[in-house]
């Protein structure tokens, strides 16, 4: 399949990939589904090919010029509710028995942190988790959006899945960035690491002088699973990492697992979250 403009898009919709993430780590008590990377399943073949432009594009340079290009926040001003209401515009039409809004997802992930009694910035940070898809309405195909995000600049790890699809990148031919560490330092600590790029660390960006720690971890490494779930790349961590990502596994479960039919009522919950999101961000936000 070539690399044109439909084809850079592949899912019928972003929650596809989150589907396809759920069946590889099942909540718990649950049994993995087996047939999540069966070549054989015409269900996986959008996914599939997803990977494949993902593992294809991901490059260190691609990762260097995003965040040149989108860490400037050029975009219009927005407040993150106006930020949730844009987000809407991407609708899924390909589930007809969950018929919900993006905003209606991030409002259940919030409603569920919330009624186990977290505290307020946690309820927050479950509010907005995924509030930087809206690069997909600045034009950013889908691979460049959501997916598995790892280190590029060094060694692929084989916890990455379809790790194999790495042969097409560029990177797998610089031997620079093919040995265990590659650009980096061992023990340097992942802030000083540049992750594929996407969602997690665009709202990472657009949303850190304002939350504590904890909260920027959950967002920068929400969708980092060979990390979090699979153990990689331990020895680029340094020890606060490892203390900081309790939070990031903490919230896991909730971005995992809270997507139901149960529609919450928006109007209803309007004031709380007003109050909420006032406490921690100014009225708007650079984007």
């Amino acid at each position: 399949m070539s690399d044109t403009a439909p084809a850079n898009n592949p899912l019928r919709s972003l929650d596809d990939w989150e589907d396809f993430v759920e069946a590889r780590y099942p909540a718990p008590g649950q049994k993995a589904k087996e047939d999540y990377r069966n070549y054989d399943n015409p269900a996986r073949d959008t996914v599939r090919e997803f990977y494949r432009l993902n593992h294809r594009h991901q490059t260190y340079d691609f990762v260097l010029q995003k965040k040149e290009e989108f860490l400037g926040f050029n975009h219009p001003k927005m407040t993150v509710l106006e930020a949730m209401d844009y987000l809407n515009k991407l609708v899924d039409d390909s589930d007809p028995d969950i018929d919900l809004s993006q905003k209606e997802h991030l409002l259940q992930t919030a409603e569920a942190i919330r009624a186990d009694g977290h505290e307020d910035w946690f309820v927050l940070t479950g509010l907005i988790h995924d509030l930087g898809k809206i690069l997909c309405l600045f034009g950013e195909p889908q691979w460049a959006v959501v997916g598995d995000t790892f280190p590029v600049g060094c060694a692929y790890s084989d916890k990455i899945v379809f790790h194999e699809m790495f042969a097409a990148n560029p990177d797998s031919q610089v031997p620079a960035y093919q040995t265990k560490v590659g650009v980096y330092k061992e023990g340097c600590g992942l802030n000083h690491v540049d992750l594929s790029w996407g969602h997690d660390e665009y709202l990472y960006m657009v949303t850190k002088p304002y939350l504590p720690e904890e909260a920027q971890y959950m967002i920068r490494y929400h969708s980092c699973y060979p990390i979090h779930r699979e153990g990689a790349y331990e020895y680029l961590m340094d020890d606060h990492d490892r203390e900081m990502f309790a939070w990031v596994r903490e919230f896991n479960p909730y971005d995992l697992y809270t997507k139901s039919s149960g529609r919450p009522d928006v109007v209803a919950l309007r004031p709380f979250y007003e109050d909420l999101i006032g406490e921690y961000f100014p009225k708007e936000l650079n984007w």
